[in-house]
């Protein structure tokens, strides 16, 4: 049976994503955990595993496309027979699904679609253990509306949207594929709230129930490529990125680093980006720079520190334990208090050897964003190290911003960042602005 590839949420809000290329072409065999297309968001690029083995074919959008989460871009048949077959048109079987989509969805109110989340690369479903609203209820876009698990984690959701809960549409202990819609919410008070089971609506219109212009030809017949050179193998020349940045695959960036291997020897080299695991190869093979080169010279790294006490963030974690009878999350108040400065996106807290991260803490109520899998790439990283005996530290740059707390008290705050991650202006913002927050917390809710 053909396994349906979707557009897989790479955040707790997306609603869509971008399918920036594919890395292999109709026909092709392709293994479980290859990495099969490379979608963008407007916080991320990612690389996006095979979940089967098989073969690719009927590809549903091509390079450049959005796409709405939860949507079927392809499918992976069983024998390259079947996949050549699909690669002229849609399944067969989509047909009689989009007419039961559109009879069910005429009983559904109207409003804003919540959907099932990934809270992992590798997640096809989720489990929703408990809702915390009802049908009828009123909810804020950060009201918690449900809890989800998958098999490697628990997560309290968000509702995303402000209105009311005009229907649930799966029960607790359901198994949700990702992407599916799972409650509406609508603006008014809806008359009628409904409450369905998972079993009883249809999963997501697929991409190809989306009505393309009458002046353009059909997405399958725009992506399916008529010759060798069409595959992704053979990238076409490209520009380099604006301001000297390195586009790559965050798999790529992490595996190059802990490898000791400069990406920008493919630039010099005259591959085109943007690069991927595979092309790591292709860097191992390139003849060893000449000894000159590393005289010549280079951008300065930031690196800024500021001294703040440790009295204002103790206090207001002890207020905040007397207030709500529990104890406070020192690492997800910190992620808000440096989310609110200049950087934006998901921030990451290292504290005795463990990382979290945490949902763009910025857009959340502070100490309350909650956590994405551990494999996201953050916009900014926080090391905590309060308490141990180092003062200072120089650790160099990282693949984005790094902020590190040292000391007792007064508390030491260093910001390091590669040439090309942050103006001198923003990382004075970043460090300054960190630094009276954590001074006053308590002026920060005000």
């Amino acid at each position: 049976m053909p396994h349906e590839v979707i557009m897989p949420a790479l955040g707790m809000a997306q609603q869509s994503g971008q399918l920036v290329a594919w890395l292999k072409a109709p026909g092709d065999a392709v293994k479980a955990g290859e990495p099969l297309m490379e979608v963008e968001t407007d916080k991320a690029t990612m690389e996006v595993e095979a979940q089967a083995d098989g073969y690719l074919g009927g590809l549903r959008a091509k390079a450049g496309d959005d796409v709405p989460v939860g949507a079927v871009v392809a499918v992976i048949a069983e024998s390259q027979q079947a996949a050549e077959a699909e690669a002229g048109g849609e399944v067969a079987q989509d047909a009689p699904e989009t007419a039961s989509e559109t009879d069910s969805d005429d009983t559904l109110p109207e409003g804003a679609e919540v959907i099932m989340p990934a809270l992992g690369m590798a997640q096809e479903t989720g489990q929703i253990t408990t809702w915390l609203k009802e049908p009828g209820d009123a909810v804020g876009a950060d009201d918690i509306l449900f809890e989800v698990e998958t098999d490697k984690s628990a997560v309290e959701v968000p509702a995303g949207a402000t209105g009311y809960l005009a229907a649930i549409l799966a029960e607790p202990g359901e198994e949700v594929p990702v992407g599916a819609p799972i409650a509406i919410i609508s603006a008014e008070a809806p008359a009628n709230p409904v409450r369905l089971s998972h079993a009883q609506k249809p999963a997501t219109p697929k991409l190809a129930k989306t009505e393309a212009p009458a002046n353009k030809p059909k997405p399958e017949k725009e992506v399916a490529p008529t010759s060798e050179a069409a595959k992704p193998s053979a990238k076409p020349a490209a520009a380099p990125a604006p301001g000297g940045r390195i586009l790559a695959s965050p798999k790529a960036k992490r595996l190059a680093r802990e490898q000791g291997l400069d990406l920008a020897r493919l630039t010099e080299a005259g591959i085109a980006q943007p690069y991927h695991v595979s092309d790591l190869e292709t860097l191992r093979a390139l003849p060893a720079p000449q000894a000159a080169a590393a005289t010549a010279p280079t951008a300065q790294a930031l690196h800024l520190s500021a001294e703040v006490s440790a009295q204002g963030f103790a206090a207001f974690c002890d207020w905040i334990a007397e207030e709500t009878g529990e104890d406070p999350d020192p690492g997800a108040l910190l992620a808000g208090l440096a989310a609110s400065a200049t950087l934006s996106g998901p921030v990451a807290v290292s504290r005795h050897g463990r990382s979290r991260c945490f949902v763009d803490p910025a857009r959340h109520p502070l100490g309350q964003a909650p956590q994405v899998d551990e494999d996201a790439m953050p916009a900014l990283l926080i090391r905590d190290l309060r308490g141990s005996a180092l003062q200072r530290i120089s650790l160099g740059g990282e693949a984005q911003p790094v902020l590190t707390l040292t000391g007792s008290d007064p508390l030491t705050l260093t910001l390091e960042a590669d040439p090309g991650q942050l103006a001198p202006e923003a990382a004075l913002d970043l460090i300054t602005g960190f630094a009276a927050r954590l001074d006053e917390p308590l002026r920060h809710l005000l």
